[in-house]
């Protein structure tokens, strides 16, 4: 890959990039102003939410800078890799926190202006996730077919899936009380962090093109590193299965058995189970992804871009 030439194709679309990043910036930054001036309204949930859009906007932000001052020229082909990488998960969070803001938080809110303010901001997350998406799928028509784009590919739509789900998770575990008194369940969460870290390794060295300084071929070290991610997926599915749903564990198998669950939407075992669930949905990804990975050694190719 070359790292210092520029394609005209890439140039025309990354000016018309910014019209959709202005509303990108506004809209998320709008929506975090709403929320955060709700003061004690706003809820737990409010405060994750407000941590997307707050997120959404600064790399965006950053994203507008490094084109501004045209940053970029120095390595083109990664930049514009890694930006359709982060507009995908831009696109894919606004989304989540709109869903989650709306049906945990908003709903419950009395009429009147707080309320009136909070569906506000999850209509601009909407919009925001609209613009997100746009700005990472329209990139297709506009990308050169003799230059390789590893993002409109299916094993990076697998790679970001993973990623994302295991973030997801990640916010449900920053409630410790669900698995800091057994050891099986910490071991759990060791899972999620030790198949997240090099999934996202991964997805770095191919966006960069920097897969040849592996000591095997790129396809192995994806097949052995998702082979070793469902194996431990596997495990910490049974665990935590186990652990927290069965009473010879010290689980609480029905939701009637959590007190808190009477006066709160996301009480602890609503939580368990959402892990249980996404952990179950990683899974299937992962063999997915070790499915696709293990026909790639067999035959000795690869998915060229844009193949769907």
């Amino acid at each position: 890959m070359s790292t210092g030439v520029t394609h005209p194709n890439l140039d025309d679309w990354n000016t018309v990039c910014c019209f959709f990043r202005l509303p990108q910036l506004f809209s998320t930054c709008v929506a975090f102003s709403l929320v955060a001036d709700m003061g004690i309204w706003r809820g737990n949930i409010g405060n994750w939410s407000m941590s997307i859009w707050c997120f959404c906007f600064a790399v965006t932000l950053i994203i507008v800078t490094v084109k501004f001052f045209d940053f970029e020229s120095h390595f083109p082909l990664f930049w514009y890799n890694l930006s359709i990488t982060y507009a995908c998960y831009a696109a894919i969070l606004c989304l989540l926190a709109s869903v989650i803001y709306s049906i945990t938080h908003v709903q419950f809110l009395p009429d009147g202006p707080l309320r009136d303010r909070a569906t506000a901001a999850t209509t601009l997350s909407c919009i925001a996730s609209a613009f997100y998406a746009i700005d990472a799928f329209v990139w297709n028509y506009y990308w050169p077919e003799d230059i390789p784009c590893y993002v409109y590919t299916l094993p990076a739509l697998l790679k970001v899936l993973e990623t994302f789900v295991a973030g997801v998770i990640f916010v449900f575990l920053s409630n410790t009380s669900l698995y800091l008194h057994q050891p099986a369940l910490e071991w759990c969460v060791a899972v999620y962090s030790i198949c997240f870290i090099p999934t996202a390794l991964a997805m770095l060295l191919k966006l960069g093109d920097w897969e040849n300084i592996l000591p095997v071929p790129f396809p192995i070290f994806q097949l052995g590193l998702t082979l070793l991610s469902v194996l431990l997926y596997i495990s910490a599915l049974v665990l935590w299965l186990l652990y927290q749903f069965y009473e010879e564990f010290g689980g609480q198998p029905q939701w009637s058995s959590d007190i808190s669950c009477i006066d709160d939407l996301i009480c602890t075992w609503i939580q368990r189970l959402a892990v249980a669930v996404l952990t179950a949905i990683n899974l299937l990804i992962y063999v997915a992804d070790l499915v696709y990975w293990a026909r790639q050694v067999s035959i000795g190719t690869e998915d060229q871009p844009r193949d769907f």
